[in-house]
């Protein structure tokens, strides 16, 4: 368990060291040693350059588009941590990767998201914190604490000040309706519902809107945009519905993936607006909006140390 009086050790992996950096900034602490590298066969070393005996560990490490050598960097540098005798080991997961393979769709199908879960825990971390994760239940796969933290505060702080004019919210399918009806609510904004059939992997397609977004401004919301299918259908759906031409896409994490960049560029939204939860260096994405979320989870560190509640940070 961990120590309030334990000295707190924030580390990067190799996949977002910028975010781990502006959190540890944050919360006025250098970001501790650590040597990672590969060796000419591919394998992944991993060695702690500093005492950190007893103390309260956080590793930073979200999933990009090398997500099966990003998790396991992320199990090996967790063992360091566990065999030089850290007090505790709190996995930092922005985005978590295989979040979407949370049941079986179909017979012989694994349920990867329990798989990663299960390897967290047996590498040996104490606590994880993460942000939107695809489905809730996943916080249900894990044996430790999970801090599931949300963007919506976020999200909704910035169209607010937007002062769009006669907004709707819409969500891409049923199952975002939950998210797009907190965002609904926050910004004062009705709610409309694209139904949606998925005939394969990272295919959909959209039949109608459930909803009124006629003379209306759209503003789309997911937990994320990877390969960009979805919210572009979307707009072409909206617009046969009559709303105004000025399209807003809004998502967590933007994954970015295969034909996306190309996609949301010619689908011209009138801005698509995502947090840093995965960076995007190189995606050029006309009118891409990215808002910061390294302090929301620098202040579930600092009270996660501290003991005290996270909750309340969306209250």
């Amino acid at each position: 368990m961990a120590q309030k009086n334990s000295e707190m050790k924030i580390f990067s992996g190799t996949s977002h060291p910028e975010f781990a950096k502006k959190i540890a900034e944050y919360l006025g602490l250098p970001l501790s040693q650590i040597n990672t590298s590969r060796f000419s066969g591919g394998e992944i070393y991993a060695r702690i350059l500093e005492n950190i005996r007893g103390m309260n560990t956080y590793v930073v490490q979200t999933c990009t588009q090398r997500v099966n050598e990003e998790l396991m960097e992320l199990f090996i540098i967790i063992d360091a941590l566990k065999r030089a005798s850290a007090n505790s080991i709190t996995a930092v997961i922005p985005y978590f990767g295989y979040a979407r393979q949370d049941k079986k769709s179909a017979s012989r199908e694994p349920i990867s998201a329990r798989l990663i879960a299960d390897l967290l825990t047996t590498a040996g971390i104490d606590r994880i914190i993460t942000m939107d994760l695809h489905s809730d239940q996943i916080q249900g796969f894990f044996n430790v604490p999970v801090d599931h933290l949300t963007a919506m505060p976020i999200l909704a702080s910035y169209f607010k000040e937007k002062k769009i004019k006669n907004p709707v919210v819409v969500a891409p399918d049923t199952g975002r309706v939950k998210v797009a009806k907190k965002l609904a609510d926050r910004i004062n904004a009705p709610l409309a519902i694209l139904h949606k059939t998925r005939p394969e992997h990272q295919k959909a397609e959209i039949m109608h809107i459930v909803g009124e977004v006629k003379g209306k401004t759209p503003i789309i919301v997911d937990d994320m945009v990877d390969t960009g299918g979805t919210a572009t259908r979307g707009m072409d759906v909206l617009r046969q519905n009559g709303c105004i031409d000025e399209i807003y896409f809004v998502a967590t994490h933007g994954i970015f993936s295969g034909p996306a960049i190309e996609k949301m560029n010619t689908a011209k939204f009138k801005e698509v607006v995502i947090t840093d939860t995965i960076p995007t260096a190189g995606k050029n994405i006309n009118r891409l909006n990215v808002l910061t979320s390294t302090q929301l989870f620098a202040e579930a560190i600092k009270r996660s140390y501290e003991n005290q509640s996270i909750s309340s940070l969306f209250d």
